[in-house]
């Protein structure tokens, strides 16, 4: 089986909390839970993370190289700015999917802009979680190629 990285960043740990007209009222343990199970139907194991520090996240981006052979990841916040994340990406061999609960398009201006974008395979906003498992069935067709 191939192994997937899922790694959610900053504030995700509050979900289900946290505006929960923007973001659902999935917790992100049951998050992780369903995306699990879903890619086991799928043929992956999935590794899950969070964490609200950029610095953890490069390591844990670091550290996957050679080891996973895909990463989901929903960066939060640190989209907008975070080109050190970008960096980590960009240096490695590992294929990151983006993705975004919400549909930032139709949110704030500065959330418009993702720095990190341009360094994935794609990216997959405004489905919700459903978008966590939309990454899941693009990596399984991209593997099959």
């Amino acid at each position: 089986m191939k192994k997937i990285l899922l790694i959610n960043g900053p504030n995700l740990n509050r979900l289900g909390i946290r505006e929960p007209g923007v973001y659902g009222q999935t917790t992100l343990q049951q998050l992780e839970k369903q995306i699990v199970e879903f890619a086991a139907q799928h043929d992956f194991t999935v590794t899950c993370f969070q964490s609200n520090h950029e610095g953890s996240i490069i390591d844990t981006i670091h550290d996957a190289q050679n080891e996973f052979a895909g990463i989901i990841m929903n960066p939060g916040a640190f989209t907008h700015y975070s080109y050190a994340i970008r960096d980590a990406i960009a240096s490695g061999n590992v294929p990151v999917i983006e993705v975004h609960i919400s549909n930032v398009h139709k949110r704030e201006e500065f959330r418009h802009t993702s720095v990190i974008a341009p360094v994935c395979e794609g990216q997959i906003v405004g489905l919700g979680v459903t978008g966590y498992k939309l990454a899941v069935i693009a990596f399984k067709e991209r593997f099959q190629s």
